[in-house]
């Protein structure tokens, strides 16, 4: 199966967090699975980590070792996935939450996530939130 995990998810499962339910940690740890990470998680985490909103447990710079070490497969931003996020309804006002809504119903893969605000995107999709 695939999965596209939020930004949250992929710093809470690298960092050994409790916050990430065992259902999430399962499923990102399981090798049958193909884990997806948007290039916008990427984008928010050095803008957020740049202007002190974002602590992370090394340097940005070595982020890239928690994505290759754990088989992670970057997701790039397409002109197909800015069109859908275009077309979104504001439920959610943040930027890289909404590429990563749109990335997820453009490539047909669940997402997980504790946002539960995402449900009402998927609510007539066959993309889900997994929280």
């Amino acid at each position: 199966m695939q999965y596209l995990i939020d930004t949250h998810t992929f710093l809470w499962f690298t960092e050994g967090s409790n916050e990430l339910s065992l259902r999430a940690k399962s499923i990102i740890a399981d090798k049958n699975n193909q884990i997806y990470l948007s290039i916008g998680s990427l984008w928010e985490i050095s803008i957020k980590t740049a202007i002190g909103k974002l602590e992370v447990l090394a340097d940005y710079e070595l982020i890239i070792d928690d994505v290759v070490g754990n088989d992670i497969e970057i997701l790039p931003i397409n002109f197909a996935h800015t069109v859908i996020q275009n077309r979104l309804p504001f439920y959610h006002r943040d930027p890289f939450d909404r590429i990563i809504v749109s990335q997820a119903i453009a490539e047909n893969i669940d997402l997980i996530s504790i946002d539960t605000i995402f449900d009402s995107y998927f609510s007539d999709k066959e993309v889900s939130r997994i929280g």
